[in-house]
């Protein structure tokens, strides 16, 4: 067994590598660029090392300098987590050529799986289903028709170097595959250097699920069952589940088989995952193996009770593989959430800055909380994060802030502990996708199982907002505002020296103003009844509905949890000038309210305050998300249409063309080109 091993990554998964390694007694080296050296993986590592600027490719990046990190610090192994170096073959093979060991699998294999036509041939020869299409690289348009038209349309066009979306469209016609093979060959030759691409037939309602394998130096190989990862965005994982609620038993093992000969056939050690797409009658094709640890890897060790990154060492060490294909157990079910910097209401765009507040959910599982043998019930919370309270989400890198996991008895125990998780997530300073990860996981759909990729698409093509949220009982987020008002009355009439007759007093009555757009404001009668400081307890009544709450919860802590009815919850609750200087936020299950809390006279002189509209900014280029101004497209005086380039944001690997929304004039420029841009602010005027 290895005595140093250097993690050649950052964020979440360096901090996962770490976490096992010193369980098994390994010191870890953290490499950092300038932008990381306060992160979380540098702190938690025995020993660090600085790459270089912030910039990935001169840090992370480069190969050289890991390589002399890990000599200077006498690692004997690197783990490459994911992304990043994780699936280079050259750099599989310079690791091994320095005397060290990649822990991974080998250059061959990763060599084998890289290159999506030559994968295909190799899944071929090894019997594993392929989607019909035509595997080799197409040179003209004419024949990228002719060829669609053989296999019949929809066809899927893809770029052979392609990944994250990028080089990939759909065809369902003669103009649209014409069309559809230019596009791909310029994205192709313009993101990865390699313009070949191929043809496919496209499957409907398609499902994404892989199995997860395991291989050692032995020959031995083994499949600890599949994800469901259909659940995506631009061909993004959001949610991930294990198992899938869609295959059958029968189904399950022949994708399971197909992958281990699939493993067996590139001679494969380590972990890794063959994806593959999944019809509405089951029918199941490969799509691609991915040569490293997938992201959404807790779900398979909740259902396991396996370590994959110990795993992945051990193999990596040259030992065998502990169990057979018979011992791998399948206990529970497990739903992974991805928590990003973004923010779901501005169409995702990242978000980075300085994480005010950062308090996930109380942790109680850990990465191999059981093993093979193990009989602990299924159940629990898990949090794989980098980042950590007063820490800077950097605009270089992904946008994750956490994988937020769980583990319950059932699909439906499982889909529960999440929803009262991400109510449990408190993220301050920079938004989240948590609303809409609630929404997901509130969707009639995706509760019943009945889903494909096109799933986001299809219900929230429009995009999101705050009324895609639906709340099974919006009056309980009324209540708690209630609620909460009286305990900040009790605290009130406790403080010394009011004058006699004109202390706080303790009125049952109160107005909940839920206030909306424009002005437009919800007036509840709230009556709090038997309230009990010492119990934290009391009776709200909003018009016919009767809550009972109970909350230890003090004043002032933004989540607070407590019982209703009997039920336990946790929700958020907060004060909030967002539209109003005394306002109460409240939030839980994904929808969010802004209320004022108010006697009953108050109440009714609110509704005689008119309407104080905000200014008017259309007069202004305003930035939409935080990040680097990377190009100003535009000189004071110059005449625009609309639909013209104005400026370019850059921010997390991601550029965004600003454009203009209508004819006019450009005023004065406000932004400099290079300079960081907080939300909203000028970039232009318009004359």
């Amino acid at each position: 067994m290895f005595n140093k091993i250097l993690i050649a990554n950052r964020g979440e998964i360096a901090c996962r590598v770490i976490k096992t390694a010193r369980k098994m007694g390994i010191a870890t080296v953290a490499v950092y660029s300038e932008a990381d050296k306060d992160a979380r993986h540098v702190e938690l590592a025995d020993e660090a090392v600085l790459l270089g600027p912030a910039p990935s490719r001169e840090s992370y990046l480069v190969a050289d300098k890991i390589i002399a990190a890990a000599k200077q610090t006498g690692a004997e192994a690197i783990h490459p987590g994911y992304g990043f170096l994780s699936e280079n073959e050259a750099f599989a093979k310079r690791v091994e050529e320095e005397g060290m060991v990649f822990i991974g699998p080998k250059h061959y294999s990763i060599a084998a799986m890289g290159d999506k036509i030559a994968s295909k041939k190799l899944a071929n020869e090894a019997k594993v289903n392929t989607i019909p299409g035509y595997n080799d690289a197409i040179a003209t348009p004419e024949q990228a028709v002719e060829i669609a038209r053989g296999i019949g349309y929809p066809v899927m066009i893809k770029a052979s170097a392609g990944g994250g979306g990028k080089g990939l469209r759909v065809a369902f016609n003669d103009k649209e595959a014409f069309e559809g093979f230019s596009s791909c060959r310029n994205e192709a030759r313009n993101s990865f250097g390699d313009d070949r691409v191929f043809i496919e037939k496209f499957v409907e309602e398609p499902r994404h699920i892989e199995i997860q394998v395991l291989g050692d130096a032995h020959g031995n190989v083994v499949y600890l069952h599949e994800r469901e990862c259909s659940i995506q965005r631009r061909h993004q994982k959001v949610i991930e589940e294990a198992p899938s609620p869609f295959i059958s038993e029968a189904t399950r093992k022949a994708m399971g088989e197909q992958a281990v000969a699939l493993a067996k056939a590139v001679k494969y050690q380590s972990a890794g995952t063959v994806e593959f797409v999944v019809g509405k009658d089951q029918s199941f094709y490969f799509l691609e193996m991915n040569t490293r640890l997938q992201v959404e890897h807790p779900v398979t060790e909740c259902i396991t009770g396996l370590d994959l990154v110990e795993q992945m060492i051990r193999v990596a060490a040259g030992e065998k593989l502990a169990f057979g294909q018979g011992d791998i157990r399948r206990e529970g079910w497990a739903i992974e959430c991805r928590i990003n910097a973004e923010d779901p209401f501005r169409n995702f765009l990242p978000s980075t800055g300085r994480l005010v507040r950062y308090q996930p959910p109380e942790q109680t599982l850990e990465a191999s909380v059981r093993t093979l043998q193990g009989d602990l019930p299924p159940g629990g919370v898990r949090v794989d994060t980098g980042v950590y309270e007063g820490g800077e989400i950097p605009m270089y890198y992904d946008s994750m802030i956490a994988k937020l996991i769980v583990h319950g008895k059932d699909r439906g125990d499982a889909i529960a502990r999440m929803r009262q998780a991400l109510n449990g997530f408190v993220i301050r300073g920079i938004s989240s996708n948590i609303p809409f990860q609630a929404a997901l996981l509130a969707h009639p759909k995706f509760v019943s199982g009945d889903f494909n990729t096109g799933f986001i698409a299809e219900h929230y093509g429009h995009g999101f907002r705050a009324e895609d949220v639906p709340h099974d009982d919006p009056l309980f987020l009324v209540a708690l505002a209630g609620f909460v008002r009286r305990k900040a009355r009790e605290r009130a009439a406790g403080i010394s020296g009011q004058l006699p007759g004109h202390g706080v007093a303790h009125a049952p009555e109160f107005v909940v103003v839920v206030l909306g757009a424009e002005g437009q404001h919800r007036h509840h009668a709230v009556r709090v009844l038997n309230y009990d400081a010492a119990a934290g307890s009391a009776d709200v009544h909003v018009g016919e509905r009767h809550y009972a709450i109970q909350s230890g919860t003090k004043l002032g802590d933004i989540l607070m949890t407590g019982r209703c009815n009997g039920q336990p919850f946790s929700a958020q609750v907060e004060r909030s000038s967002a539209k109003q200087p005394l306002a109460m936020r409240i939030a839980h299950n994904g929808t969010q309210i802004d209320t004022l809390v108010l006697a009953p006279r108050a109440a009714e002189l609110l509704k005689l305050m008119p309407y104080k509209a905000p200014p008017d900014l259309s007069k202004f280029l305003l930035s939409p998300m935080p990040g680097l101004l990377v190009d100003v497209a535009v000189q004071p005086g110059q005449k625009v249409l609309a639909g013209e380039k104005l400026a370019v944001i850059e921010a997390m690997k991601m550029e965004n063309i600003l454009v203009a929304t209508q004819d006019g004039v450009v005023g004065d420029v406000l932004a400099k080109k290079g300079e960081s841009l907080s939300v909203d602010q000028p970039i232009l005027s318009f004359a």
